[in-house]
């Protein structure tokens, strides 16, 4: 058995898309930290500000973007490998998926650039509802994957937008909870 073999492919794609997923919730918690040490006092302000560039960095050029990279390969190899170029219906709905999360993946780049120039704009609240796209992504991904050809599609969006409604409801509540402290 080699590493290019089916098994072999399917771990290591599924290890890069944990560990890319990581990177993704992990990267943008920092974000939420970070903007909310702007609000803070010197000098707690200035050293959890340098605190927080250097980790995001160290974390996005580590292990999210390696991550993101390897598992485009090993799962381009993994459809080589069981398709043959052949790709079923749902698993086209997977790359759609898949797109959306690499342009959340962009995006998330262009925060932590803007953050390295200490030029953001956004709250730690309005960070907090932006690391919940990924767990969207997460959801939406999985499901398809668990589904395959047995996948409706209308309902797969409704429990999405449902989902996503609890997860602002939660959201909203926390803060709520938080501000009461």
């Amino acid at each position: 058995m080699t590493i290019f073999s089916h098994p072999y492919l399917i771990a290591l794609h599924l290890i890069f898309v944990i560990t890319w997923f990581a990177g993704l919730f992990y990267i943008v918690r920092l974000f939420v930290y970070h903007a909310e040490a702007k609000q803070m006092n010197e000098p707690d302000r200035s050293i959890l500000i340098n605190h927080f560039k250097g980790a995001e960095k160290r974390l996005w050029y580590g292990i999210t973007w390696p991550s993101a990279i390897l598992t485009l390969i090993f799962g381009y190899l993994l459809w080589i490998k069981q398709y043959g170029g052949f790709t079923p219906p749902w698993l086209w709905l997977k790359f759609g998926f898949v797109l959306g999360l690499f342009i959340y993946h962009i995006l998330c780049g262009r925060m932590l650039r803007n953050f390295q120039k200490d030029d953001f704009k956004y709250t730690g609240m309005q960070m907090r509802m932006w690391n919940e796209v990924a767990t969207l992504f997460l959801v939406a991904i999985i499901f398809v994957i668990s589904m395959k050809d047995t996948f409706s599609w209308i309902p797969g969006l409704l429990g999405l937008v449902a989902f996503s409604l609890l997860l602002v409801a939660g959201i909203r509540l926390y803060k709520k909870l938080r501000e009461k402290k």
